[in-house]
């Protein structure tokens, strides 16, 4: 039977996204706030509303998922409270938020970006290798499709749609994202990849001092970065792009190779992986190795048999000896690329779970300050959400090496609190009810000391 709900008011403070006091912890724990408001506005010198009220007002809103700078007139509700909790001083409204994120752009790209490296940095992140000791730097374009609209910047992108093809940068197999740079959807993804590859090694190395490997796509097969990746000491696995090459030039490396691995999946199907040679690179001067596979199929999955035969290569640039210290095995390399497929997933995160795909404003200087300051907010939803796996306290019993920011969200910001205050002190009382309660309260203590 269907129980009927009596709806009353009353005058309890009771918020939603009680994991913002969270969110203000660890924004504490960088000089953000600080250095944004050095940055110059445009208007006068000292505005009413400073430049981290809207920076922080804005993380507060995309750690809840929501873009939309007019999703702030919900915190303007709880002025006191939420800017108490953010550690800003007043809730902009959303025409301030809109056009002050205009007007320091893009001045302030920098500052965050620094401000993201000590948030990394100071909150001691684990990092878990991908190859031996090699922590990964995973570099990848990922289209937004922002169609049918009149956006600033909005181009043909290589995914066919109208959009933008930001680049990111991630670092270890969790997923902290290091780097971002903003870009119109028609750029070649090497175009100005060299000085963002140059930078994003550098905030890598601050924030661990374990060895680093960077993965890059064929679209990123350019000797350029190979020469950047050498002189920060760095190792690389780079899939080649074949341009003239022809598959069936490397079908007969791989068949007269005596050195390479042939397996034989299923019936109509040969693979050969090996090491071709080290190839000469004159701009770089030295040799560059080479792993191959290359697939030969002579009939499909089915069993069908094919008139022709299927050859399909894959080659990649690699630093690692094939033989001797530090050298690594033809298999681990493919194994090792075939893991920057993740990245894929770290780009739904912020597309979909941030909200962030088709983006807020129609400039396109505002809109690569957003993905710079939600940059910020994804490392804080995602250091929450390792924090949270650091102990069995929470209803999900799933075995899982990272939380995603979609469950972060639901379960450890979006939590209903009942706001107390009492002897100068305010306090959450988190309902029994709750099943998430022990998980937010360890977080919140172990992040705010």
């Amino acid at each position: 039977m269907l129980r009927k709900i009596e709806m009353r008011m009353s005058n309890e403070q009771l918020i939603t996204p009680g994991g913002l006091a969270t969110v203000g912890q660890l924004i504490n724990k960088t000089a953000l706030y600080e250095k944004i408001d050095s940055v110059k506005t445009k208007t006068r010198p000292q505005p009413r509303i400073s430049n981290s009220d809207v920076v922080g007002t804005y993380i507060g809103l995309l750690c809840q998922g929501k873009s939309d700078f007019e999703a702030t007139n919900e915190l303007k509700e709880e002025t006191e409270l939420y800017s108490g909790i953010l550690g800003i001083k007043t809730i902009p409204s959303a025409e301030t938020l809109r056009q002050r994120i205009n007007q320091i752009s893009p001045q302030a790209l920098p500052v965050i970006k620094r401000s993201n490296v000590e948030l990394l940095r100071n909150t001691h992140i684990r990092l878990t290798p991908c190859l031996g000791e090699h922590v990964p730097v995973d570099i990848d374009v990922s289209p937004f499709d922002n169609s049918n609209t009149q956006k600033e910047g909005v181009s043909w992108t290589y995914k066919k749609v109208m959009g933008y093809a930001p680049i990111f940068a991630y670092l270890g197999m969790e997923g902290y994202q290091l780097n971002v740079e903003f870009r119109e959807g028609s750029q070649h993804c090497q175009k100005n990849t060299v000085p963002f590859l140059t930078e994003t090694l550098k905030f890598a190395k601050k924030v661990t001092a374990q060895p680093l490997l960077v993965r890059l796509d064929s679209g990123n097969d350019s000797a350029d970065n190979m020469a950047v990746c050498y002189a920060q000491e760095t190792d690389f696995i780079i899939k080649r792009n074949l341009r003239q090459e022809e598959p069936m030039a490397w079908l007969s490396i791989g068949m007269n190779d005596k050195n390479a691995t042939v397996t034989e999946p299923r019936d109509g199907k040969t693979v050969y992986i090996g090491s071709a040679h080290h190839h000469y690179i004159q701009s770089l001067n030295r040799f560059v190795r080479i792993v191959y596979e290359v697939i030969e199929r002579t009939s499909a999955a089915n069993g069908q048999m094919l008139i022709v035969p299927e050859i399909e290569a894959n080659t990649w640039w690699v630093s690692f000896p094939e033989n001797g210290e530090g050298a690594v095995s033809n298999e681990d390399i493919i194994k090792t690329y075939h893991d920057h497929g993740t990245c894929e997933q770290f780009h739904s995160e912020i597309k979909t779970d941030m909200d962030l795909e088709r983006l807020p404003s129609g400039h396109f200087n505002t809109n690569a300050a957003v993905l710079t300051i939600a940059m910020f907010a994804y490392n804080i939803l995602r250091i929450i959400g390792q924090t949270s796996l650091m102990k069995d306290d929470s209803p999900l019993k799933r075995p899982v090496k990272r939380r995603r920011i979609k469950t972060v969200i639901q379960n450890l910001i979006t939590l209903a609190v009942h706001v107390v205050r009492h002897a100068r002190k305010t306090i959450f009382n988190l309902g029994n009810s709750n099943a998430w309660r022990f998980t937010f309260q360890r977080v919140y203590e172990s992040l705010a000391l």
